[in-house]
């Protein structure tokens, strides 16, 4: 019987601790709140208590739950963005706040696949269970910890591994109007580079374009390796925003795992219009061309999170889309984010129309760490095919109309004999895939041996 009683006293006692832990730490009280406005896409809500960032849950009747996010606040009042569709939603639905901010499942899993900002796979075939989580916001680094680029990243393409080299953990911008060839250009990347994992991020794109890269452009051999974001033009602001953000988490938990991510974003332009809409819509005052000041903070905070981890770790070498509207370099976005990024490329409308893909401008382009990871020789070829290159299509008016003489300007008689050579050096098929030593090799075969016969230039 003592037995027994000793073995119910310690049962008793365990119940006892337990309860004693679970009021030390009481579950926190969840103020729900109700629904009071909606104005286009910005909902409303009172009586609840939810920070910037936080999840709700819009709760009417005979329908299912529509999931928000708060974005702003003012008096009692919280502004909310929903996630999904809002139909049907009636005046007084209730707001539960959720316990949890959103989280996305990461791992190789993802690899080969197609999700949504929301980690839900829309390839038609289910996420394994029990993935790691990470969230949406990632972490910041420390930018006296960050390893330098020093190393180029092989992206396959010739023009740019020569004249324009990427290193790994740069941030490049590929700067271009509507139809200049800028998906195939980012699908020549990812089926050709070196890096080990490829991130790809849709942002605000049409649906056909969505199935027509992840199909045709990137293909099996580039999905093999890739994970792709989408958030595709008809969906609310909030996940054209957070379709940037869960990309850019998805290639920092590759990075964190010593892997090499090449991120491809298309585009920065819809990020920063999406942020823009959810500004107006609660309130911002438009500053530039419509656009709100968080837009421009928002901007750097995604571009910061991408680039080298600590030394001897993982690298994020991100490309971005900047969608120039009328093929105006000068647009907002572009301003601002070329003053965030360590170079761009920009695509030539011009060029495009004489025929020549990609149709990389690169008097307009150029790589800021280049000349720190590259040898002396590499650079002088470079900057030789540059003048060459610039001084030719600086008097391409003069030699169309036959008004340049042959003999008045010797270097420039030098690029006209060599164009040719130099716009066929330029252009590539897009299935055709140069390495970066095989491209160094070629503009070394291309460059005149004299080096005095540039100059002037």
């Amino acid at each position: 019987m003592s037995t027994d009683l000793a073995q119910r006293q310690q049962r008793i006692g365990a119940r006892l601790a337990g309860w004693h832990q679970q009021a030390a730490k009481p579950e926190p009280l969840i103020a729900e709140g109700r629904l009071v406005r909606m104005v286009g896409m910005t909902l409303e809500a009172v009586g609840c208590e939810v920070p910037i960032g936080g999840r709700c849950r819009i709760v009417s009747r005979q329908q299912e739950a529509v999931e928000a996010e708060a974005v702003g606040f003012a008096g009692d009042r919280v502004y909310l963005m929903p996630v999904g569709n809002i139909g049907g939603l009636k005046p007084n639905a209730r707001v539960v706040p959720t316990q949890h901010g959103q989280m996305l499942p990461v791992g190789n899993q993802l690899l080969g696949r197609v999700i949504n900002p929301l980690g839900q796979p829309l390839d038609g075939r289910p996420l394994s269970p029990g993935s790691e989580q990470t969230p949406l916001a990632g972490r910041p680094l420390n930018p006296l910890q960050r390893d330098p680029v020093r190393k180029p990243l092989d992206v396959g393409v010739r023009s740019i591994n020569a004249l324009l080299s990427v290193g790994r953990g740069q941030r490049m911008g590929l700067f271009a109007g509507s139809g200049v060839g800028k998906s195939v250009l980012l699908g020549m990347m990812a089926r050709h580079t070196q890096a080990d994992v490829i991130v790809v991020g849709l942002i605000g794109e049409r649906g056909r374009e969505v199935n027509e890269f992840v199909r045709e452009i990137l293909g099996p051999a580039g999905l093999k390796r890739a994970v792709v974001v989408v958030s595709p033009a008809d969906e609310p602001p909030l996940m054209r925003l957070q379709g940037a953000m869960a990309a850019t988490a998805v290639a920092e938990h590759f990075r964190d795992k010593g892997k090499h991510v090449l991120l491809l974003m298309d585009s920065l332009t819809r990020f920063a219009q999406a942020q823009r809409e959810i500004g107006l819509a609660i309130g911002e005052p438009p500053v530039t061309r419509g656009y709100t000041p968080s837009v421009f903070a928002k901007l750097p905070q995604l571009l910061e999170r991408a680039g080298n981890a600590d030394q001897g770790g993982g690298s994020i070498t991100g490309i971005y889309t900047v969608l120039t509207e009328g093929d105006d370099n000068q647009d907002p976005v572009a301003d601002s984010a070329r003053a965030v990024l360590d170079g761009h490329i920009v695509l030539s409308r011009r060029i495009a129309e004489r025929g020549r893909y990609p149709a990389v401008d690169v008097e307009a382009s150029i790589s800021r760490v280049m000349n720190a990871m590259v040898s002396s020789d590499h650079q002088a070829l470079a900057m030789r095919f540059r003048q060459l290159y610039a001084r030719y299509e600086q008097n391409r008016d003069l030699i169309s109309v036959g008004a340049y003489k042959k003999g008045t300007d010797p270097a420039l008689d030098q690029a006209i004999t060599l164009y040719p050579a130099l716009d066929a050096f330029l252009a590539q098929g897009a299935d055709d895939k140069q390495s970066f030593d095989d491209a160094v090799a070629a503009l070394q075969a291309l460059m005149p041996a004299d080096e005095t016969a540039v100059q002037g230039s």
